[in-house]
């Protein structure tokens, strides 16, 4: 997401350099690019004229602040003006006066929203609260029982009903029920359409009547372009919805649509999904996804990832045992688990300010997650006794490994003497840091 636009930037950004004061000509030049960067990433036009329009106002002869140069000064102008069209501030959840909270999910057919509504019951109970799932597409017999194997897997409450009740009924006695059980979060799945129709939405309101909902999400394909925003528009005009969530934002999309649907329809970005597990779910923060925009990274995105991933007390174990250089395969298969959970090794790369002009665009795209996939079914084949010692691995035994895994003996030999060098390692710098504590003492 956003790959190209970010070096597309970085490039225009670059020229600017060594200027010490912007003149008309210089920031005509430049916006001419940033124009076309924005276009080419499938912004909404009459949006990115407007945003153009903002940027020039501010950037033409603009002094210098402090000892900023005139670059950091344009980035800056950008970096605002970015912010503002994303949304300014991060959004907050509209709870509402007295349990339950009301959400009413929407959107078209194959958009992920009956997945994205797992996901949000998933970060609500990761809030403390305790969510329930109403499943009102009946259109889809497969949504109710996709639902229902998604609110067993994350551990939320479904109710349903196949005896030819209506939705909006439907609807209705899921609140009643949800009330009953004192459930603080109802979550209303509705059904969609491959294309926008009078039937999905006419059913679509008289839902929202029958809940009347405290927040109403549209859930919306990155991967669409442009007609996302059309699609938020005339949901928008139907019910009041409160925000958009963006799916398949890890997909061949060049963000455009999240750029442009706050700006052109009023609806501002709530979450956005990274991902097929329950937890790629994220909060969407404007001002982190303008830094990312222009490859600054978003390192408070990236502590947020760690601290959701790795528990502290495994943490802490992994640590004592990094420290005693008494690494071995089920310590490496732990980490796997826990980095996994963070997301894709690429993305997490994105988080990391200055990674993208660190690192060429050609590596970046080759860090690839299947080699720890390769290297996780290598362990798997090792004995629990093999994983905690290493040395026991003879010939016969990599064999059989290789052959477990569907590698090579050649690949088992690699991460063997891999975890070797870890250990080495791992003793070396636990030795450098006992000899400073001593020389710590000491003084």
């Amino acid at each position: 997401m956003f790959d190209n636009l970010t070096r597309r930037l970085s490039g225009v950004f670059a020229k600017m350099r060594g200027k010490g004061r912007l003149s008309e000509d210089d920031v005509n030049e430049m916006l001419r690019e940033v124009r076309v960067a924005l276009l080419e990433a499938d912004v909404n036009f009459a949006v990115a004229k407007e945003f153009i329009s903002r940027v020039k106002a501010q950037a033409i002869g603009e002094e210098l602040f402090s000892s900023l140069n005139a670059d950091q000064t344009i980035i800056k102008i950008v970096k605002d003006e970015l912010v503002e069209m994303l949304g300014g501030d991060t959004a907050k959840m509209n709870w509402g006066s007295t349990p339950p909270t009301i959400i009413l999910m929407c959107g078209l057919q194959g958009s992920g929203k009956t997945t994205t509504t797992a996901k949000l019951a998933k970060w609500f109970l990761d809030q403390g609260k305790k969510p329930m799932l109403a499943a009102c597409d009946i259109q889809r017999p497969a949504a109710v029982k996709q639902l229902e194997v998604l609110g067993e897997q994350v551990g939320a409450a479904v109710f349903t009903k196949m005896d030819g009740t209506k939705p909006p009924r439907i609807a209705k006695e899921a609140l009643e029920r949800c009330k009953y059980l004192m459930n603080d979060v109802l979550i209303v799945d509705t059904a969609g359409r491959t294309t926008i129709d009078d039937a999905l939405m006419d059913e679509l309101e008289q839902i929202y009547k029958a809940v009347n909902p405290h927040e109403s999400f549209l859930v919306l394909d990155a991967t669409t372009g442009q007609e996302a925003v059309n699609v938020a528009e005339a949901f928008h005009k139907r019910v009041n919805v409160t925000g958009a969530i963006f799916t398949k934002l890890d997909g061949d999309t060049r963000g455009g649509a999240v750029l442009s649907v706050r700006q052109a329809t009023g609806v501002p970005v709530r979450f956005t999904g990274i991902g097929e597990q329950v937890e790629a779910l994220d909060i969407f923060h404007p001002d982190r996804m303008a830094q990312r925009i222009l490859g600054m990274g978003d390192v408070l995105g990236l502590i947020e990832k760690v601290e959701k991933a790795f528990d502290a007390e495994d943490a802490a174990a992994m640590e004592k045992s990094f420290g005693n250089g008494a690494m071995d395969f089920n310590m490496m298969l732990q980490s796997f688990k826990m980095m996994k959970k963070m997301g894709s090794m690429k993305n997490i790369m994105k988080l990391i300010p200055g990674m993208s002009s660190m690192i060429p665009e050609e590596a970046l795209e080759k860090v690839d997650d299947k080699q720890i996939n390769r290297t996780e079914a290598i362990i798997l084949s090792m004995t629990f006794k093999e994983r905690g010692n290493p040395d026991i691995i003879n010939g016969s035994r990599r064999k059989r490994i290789a052959t477990g895994s569907g590698t090579s003996v050649e690949e088992v030999n690699h991460l063997i003497k891999q975890m070797y060098e870890m250990r080495r390692g791992m003793k070396q710098m636990s030795k450098m840091q006992s000899r400073y504590d001593k020389l710590k003492r000491r003084r």
